[in-house]
């Protein structure tokens, strides 16, 4: 069943140690699949120095609805210092109602308020709705493009 909230009903708060089952359950929830992404040592990493990460949560009658965890990067490849949004999810049933819209407008404020310029991501290509929500965001294509190398 769909919660339909309004605006206000939507709290946006630091995200906490304790909220790494939630990010658990919402994770996978999408991906519908049980994951195994070690959400707690993701936390840990990112509340080890808040100046350099805005990591938020999104609540709705005080349960965890959605996530955006993001980092300042130093020196990243021409940059003097820019952030990166590693990850974010929004729980399927409460999706299309303005949670991810809120969780980054606060996660703008953090690093306009810091002197960051630049915020970078990163999503596969043919993830259509993801590339959309960045898009509606204000987010364009960047001089950067994604590589990789596979280790065996």
């Amino acid at each position: 069943m769909e919660n339909r909230m309004l605006d206000q009903d939507i709290v946006i708060r630091n995200i906490d140690m304790e909220d790494a089952p939630e990010l658990q359950r919402i994770y996978s929830a999408i991906t519908k699949t049980d994951s195994s992404i070690e959400f707690e040592k993701i936390l840990s990493e990112r509340l080890q120095d808040k100046k350099d990460s805005a990591s938020f949560v999104a609540e709705f009658n005080g349960k965890v609805v959605g996530y955006m965890i993001s980092y300042v990067v130093y020196g990243g490849f021409g940059l003097e210092k820019s952030a990166w949004i590693a990850t974010l999810g929004v729980d399927p049933r409460n999706m299309g109602q303005g949670i991810g819209q809120k969780l980054a407008a606060e996660t703008f404020k953090f690093y306009k308020e810091i002197g960051i310029k630049h915020i970078f991501s990163s999503v596969i290509w043919d993830s259509v709705d993801l590339i959309s929500f960045f898009r509606s965001l204000g987010f364009e294509r960047s001089n950067f493009i994604n590589i990789k190398k596979e280790l065996s």
